[in-house]
């Protein structure tokens, strides 16, 4: 099983009339439903308000097989986004966190304990930037680093960071309590900008992270892992809008190396250049569809079969 940790939320996206349209996200959220659609075991570690928004996110989740056994029901409102799509399907965010159920996360939040052979994914948008929520998870973290495997996406959001300095710091912290980094381009130049990314995977993998994977659009993927690095060239695929594409990616990466038994300390370690390349062309056309459609719509498993099987399995 993996437990994916951070914020589940409602975008509210532009409709064609003028108006908006609730539709369920949050950077963790969106990764534990890829999951879930991927037939990887997942269950999501938020808090969920009590209301129709709340009850929306949570059909959302159940209908794409998420387990919400570790959510924390909170009595605030939604926490919201409002979303933004440029002419390029490029999506720019606004959040609404204060007095939302994002906004009053607490270390009692937190479950008391997780399964054995769970793996545990953070995303990192609130829990890196947004207090009280980045001090819960650092304790989340602290507390689950010598017992299982950590994948994190800092995903990171400018918008939220009141202080540079110390959200770097914290992530500085965290990189040694991590086994998996997936991130974008765009956060490396914010992490560590004028750095060349060599420089940059080096000094993690010191750190101790074993993996790096660094997505660029439509210039591609780079990884960094055991054996060396790869570079595998973007899909080509007709763009409707990138909401989602990052955390489709990261279910794509986590659900074939959950797939592969590759999901803990000893097997991470031994991952060969074959095991990592075939893991992020699974990623990248995970993260393809999603881009072909709407919204943060990933795929469920079938979508991902050859079209011979599909046609003969249905």
């Amino acid at each position: 099983m993996i437990i994916v940790g951070g914020e589940a939320l409602v975008d509210l996206v532009p409709d064609r009339a003028g108006g908006y349209l609730p539709i369920p996200g949050g950077s963790p959220a969106n990764t534990a439903v890829g999951l879930g659609r991927l037939g990887t075991p997942t269950a999501l570690l938020a808090r969920l308000a009590d209301d129709r928004l709340g009850a929306l996110l949570r059909a959302h989740l159940e209908t794409s097989n998420v387990d919400l056994r570790y959510v924390a029901a909170s009595t605030a409102p939604t926490t919201l986004a409002v979303v933004d799509v440029d002419q390029h399907g490029v999506a720019d965010y606004s959040f609404y966190i204060d007095g939302c159920a994002d906004g009053g996360w607490q270390v009692a939040d937190l479950p008391t304990g997780l399964p054995p052979d769970a793996a545990l994914h953070v995303g990192g948008s609130f829990a890196l930037a947004v207090e009280p929520m980045a001090a819960a998870f650092e304790t989340l973290l602290s507390r689950e680093h010598p017992h299982r495997v950590i994948t994190f996406d800092p995903n990171i959001r400018p918008n939220l960071i009141d202080d540079d300095t110390s959200a770097r710091a914290r992530l500085r912290r965290w990189l040694g309590m991590i086994d998996v980094v997936k991130l974008s381009a765009d956060d490396l130049r914010w992490i560590a900008p004028d750095r060349a990314l060599s420089d940059v995977v080096g000094e993690w993998h010191e750190r101790g992270v074993v993996l790096v994977v660094v997505t660029r659009g439509a210039e591609g993927v780079y990884a960094s892992g055991p054996t060396g690095h790869i570079e595998l060239p973007g899909l080509s695929v007709d763009v409707v809008d990138t909401v989602g594409a990052g955390d489709a990616f990261m279910a794509g990466l986590l659900a074939a190396f959950d797939r592969n038994d590759l999901l803990t300390r000893t097997n991470l370690t031994t991952v060969t250049h074959t095991e990592l390349t075939d893991t992020v062309a699974y990623a990248q056309r995970v993260a393809a569809i999603t881009c072909t459609r709407p919204g943060a719509d990933s795929p469920w498993f079938d979508e991902l079969l050859p079209d011979e099987v599909r046609c003969a399995t249905s």
